[in-house]
């Protein structure tokens, strides 16, 4: 057994001259601080050095700018911002600023804001000019002249709608118009 040991002992001794660099004897070298190159990487640089102040309350950064700098770092950065960006913002729009609108902007703004308070204006200035929603067709009709035939639960008669895929109205004449499909307009809070 003594045997054995001699011959690891007699192999480490003779091996220690040209230690890998990554295994632990090389680390030895490292922690032994033989090469000032590579203690720096491996262990780090004291701080105190570069002229921190690490013992202050204040924030490090307003005083170190970087390792690389010996300036202090700048307290505001500068910057010009373009003058395009104090425009002051349009008024919000408002349930009368929607009487203004041409019909492809409400049907626009209708087809395009869902479940938005915009789509509820826009949907209540349509019924303001005569305009009606199907709920099962899920298209917008307006009436055009008076219909042929008035009944107690349906209407028939000329009607255009709006397509919005081509975002064009389409006439259609003796079309029938169920009472129950028509939906409600839309009750709006007073602003």
């Amino acid at each position: 057994m003594s045997s054995i040991n001699q011959f690891r002992d007699s192999e480490m001794k003779s091996g220690q001259s040209e230690a890998d660099p990554f295994c632990l004897l090389g680390l030895l070298d490292v922690l032994n601080r033989s090469n000032p190159e590579l203690t720096s990487l491996a262990l780090g640089i004291d701080l105190t050095t570069l002229g921190l102040d690490l013992n202050s309350t204040g924030n490090l950064y307003k005083t170190f700018a970087s390792p690389w700098t010996n300036e202090p770092a700048k307290s505001e950065v500068e910057f010009t911002v373009p003058n395009c960006y104090y425009a002051t913002p349009p008024p919000p729009l408002t349930r009368a600023s929607f009487k203004r609108f041409s019909y492809e902007l409400l049907f626009y703004t209708f087809y395009s804001m869902p479940k938005d308070e915009a789509q509820l204006f826009a949907a209540d200035e349509l019924y303001e000019r005569g305009w009606f929603y199907h709920k099962e067709l899920r298209l917008w009709f307006f009436r055009v002249g008076e219909p042929l035939v008035r009944a107690a639960t349906y209407e028939r008669g000329t009607y255009e709608y709006l397509d919005p895929s081509s975002f064009k109205t389409i006439r259609k004449e003796h079309f029938v118009v169920k009472y129950e499909l028509m939906e409600k307009r839309p009750s709006l809070l007073q602003h």
